[in-house]
Formats: C-alpha cells, sequence, structure tokens
C-alpha cells in the first residue's frame, strides 16, 4: 500500500489531468456505516426534494456535523484536506466547507443534468478552481443505482472549450471510498433503475472568499461550533479571510465560541503579506507619525 504522501502525489496528478479521482479506502466502512446509522431518521423524515435538478424522486438534508459525530471524520480526511487545499490555496488565503449534504436517490429517479457546480457563482470561469467535492458512498454506488457519471477532461479552461464531451464514467466504488472532482468538471447523478435507493454524502470545500452554498453560520451557530475543534470551526466560518472578510464588529469570527464575550469590541486588521507590505511602504513614505 502506497504511504500518505506517495498516494497524496498519485492522487493530486490524477484529479489535476482527468478533473476527477477515487480514492479507495479513504475511510474505514465501520464510519460510514456509523454515519448512515445516525442518519437514519432523517432520511426517513426528510421529504422529496421539489423541481427536476434537485430530482424529484430524491431526498437531501443539510447540518450533518451537528446530526453524528461520525460526519467529522469526513470534513477533515487527512488526503483530502491535502488534495483540496493544493488546489484551491493558490487563489484564496483559507479554503471552507462549502457543503455537507446527504443525498437518497429512489428507485426511478431520472438521470440529472450534467452540470459544473462553479456555476452556483457567476464569476469568470478557467484561471483557478472555485471547489473541490467529494462524495462519499453510504451504500455501494453501481450503475444500476444511479451512481454519479462524471466527465473526464470537460474541467478548466481547455475543458469548458470543448464543443462535446467524451462519454461519461460511472463512479462506481463501495463505502469507504471517496469520489473527488474539481468544481469546473461536468457530472450528475445517473438513473436509478434498481429496486433500491442508494444514499451518499457530498462534502464541498471552496475558496474562503466565496459565499457558500449552505449558509455554515445558521447551520451551525455558535452554541452548537463551541463543540467543534478549531479546524473544524475554522472551516464552517469561524475564521475570518484575510482581509477582514467575514469579520464580527472588526475580528475574527472565532470570538464568538470563546465561553465570555466584552460587551464591547475593537476591531483588528486582518491583513494579507502584500497589503501589510504596502502598506509599509506608505508610512514610509509619508512618515509614521504615531
Amino acid at each position: 500500500m502506497m504511504g500518505l504522501q506517495a498516494c497524496d502525489i498519485s492522487m493530486r496528478e490524477t484529479l489535476l489531468r482527468d478533473g476527477y479521482c477515487i480514492i479507495e479506502d479513504g475511510l474505514p466502512p465501520d464510519v460510514i456505516h456509523a454515519l448512515n446509522a445516525d442518519l437514519e431518521p432523517s432520511f426517513a423524515a426528510t421529504p422529496l426534494c421539489q423541481g427536476r435538478f434537485y430530482g424529484e424522486k430524491t431526498r437531501r438534508f443539510g447540518g450533518l456535523l451537528k446530526r453524528s459525530r461520525h460526519a467529522q471524520a469526513l470534513v477533515l480526511n487527512p488526503i483530502i484536506m491535502n488534495l483540496v487545499e493544493t488546489v484551491l490555496k493558490p487563489a484564496c488565503d483559507r479554503i471552507q466547507l462549502n457543503v455537507m449534504q446527504a443525498i437518497e436517490i429512489l428507485p426511478g429517479e431520472a438521470q440529472q443534468l450534467p452540470h459544473r457546480d462553479h456555476d452556483m457563482w457567476q464569476g469568470a470561469k478557467g484561471a483557478h478552481e472555485y471547489l473541490v467535492n467529494v462524495i462519499w458512498p453510504l451504500d455501494p454506488f453501481t450503475r444500476e443505482n444511479g451512481a454519479t457519471l462524471i466527465y473526464p477532461g470537460s474541467h478548466g479552461a481547455a475543458g469548458m472549450a470543448k464543443a462535446e464531451q467524451s462519454e461519461p464514467i460511472v463512479a462506481a466504488c463501495p463505502p469507504g471510498s471517496a469520489i473527488v472532482f474539481l468544481g469546473s468538471t461536468a457530472h450528475g447523478a445517473g438513473a436509478n433503475i434498481s429496486s433500491m435507493a442508494r444514499r451518499g454524502i457530498v462534502v464541498g470545500y471552496c475558496l474562503g472568499w466565496l459565499k457558500p452554498y449552505e449558509n455554515q453560520w445558521l447551520a451551525y451557530p455558535p452554541d452548537v461550533a463551541k463543540s467543534f475543534s478549531p479546524e473544524l470551526a475554522a472551516l464552517v466560518g469561524y475564521a475570518q479571510h484575510r482581509p477582514n472578510l467575514g469579520n464580527y464588529e472588526g475580528q475574527c469570527p472565532s470570538i464568538l465560541l470563546r465561553d465570555k464575550m466584552p460587551d464591547k469590541i475593537g476591531a483588528i486588521d486582518a491583513l494579507r503579506p502584500d497589503q501589510e507590505a504596502m502598506l509599509a511602504d506608505y508610512l514610509e513614505a509619508v512618515g509614521d507619525r504615531r
């Protein structure tokens, strides 16, 4: 079995070349089965979606980090985090959790419209990636039960410029595997022509300066996020993105996770190194009058 570093390099090369990769044995199946059991009441109680994109024989719900303690293992998986930071960090100061959503596709559901998830934002595309998505199967993904269809080579400026895409691959794999793909990679759920539902978890990470798909601060208010590790709390929004984006009263919103908050707080600079250098040059030129 490859070591962690060798695995990271191999997966990174595949992800950037093909627009996707499948990591086998990303987590022990026992973790996935325990998560599925914790989510069973939510799957049973959640109404079917409305609209042909979400799927009219499909259930979706978020807020998974407060529904099961096992959800953290998916979000903080070290191989995944390494891949995500390699892809996204060149275009941002920090990454954030974009979505963590449970999906159940019932028998008879039609094939989903092929799409690119980065189209949720209207900025110019092609210069960099906006997000990286990971699908963790809760059930075995097969061609018959609607496994995700991924279009290899459809990513990036070159892939988006193609008039026609290649035939999709069926991302068939068992629980414990992770299907990783770029925000610019065309994909869509397959049709479920089996007699059984298939379940999976989508975990998405995006550039820290974007508005996330899932409103993390409503999903995990301070009373909930106080129980998270600092790393997890930062991913769900309790951290600033320099310069000063996502602040609370001019400070890092992680102060909301303290046991005691002062009545009044003062704003504190949170600038990027290039901005700090620009400020230093300016003060030197005009004379620092402090």
